[in-house]
């Protein structure tokens, strides 16, 4: 596998090293887990794709987001 070395200040240091889940994983585990803003579909991509017919979505990922969508209910406000 081949590797990179980067050069981070102090503070990110810490911080990718508190978000850890366990001693023994790696930087690139939780780097590789982290969610990165930015990295998703924009909604001018979205809006591009639908106006073609194409999607940026699996089947798969339609249907969950139908169930999770099906199974949302609005929070009981008193």
């Amino acid at each position: 596998m081949a590797t990179k070395t980067i050069s981070l200040e102090l503070e990110a240091y810490e911080k990718l090293r508190r978000a850890k889940r366990f001693p023994r994983e790696s930087f690139t585990e939780v780097v590789l887990r982290a969610s990165i803003p930015g990295s998703g579909v924009s909604g001018r991509e979205l809006l591009a794709d639908f106006d073609t017919g194409d999607s940026v979505f699996s089947d798969e990922a339609l249907d969950a987001i139908d169930v999770l969508n099906a199974n949302d209910r609005p929070p009981d406000i008193p």
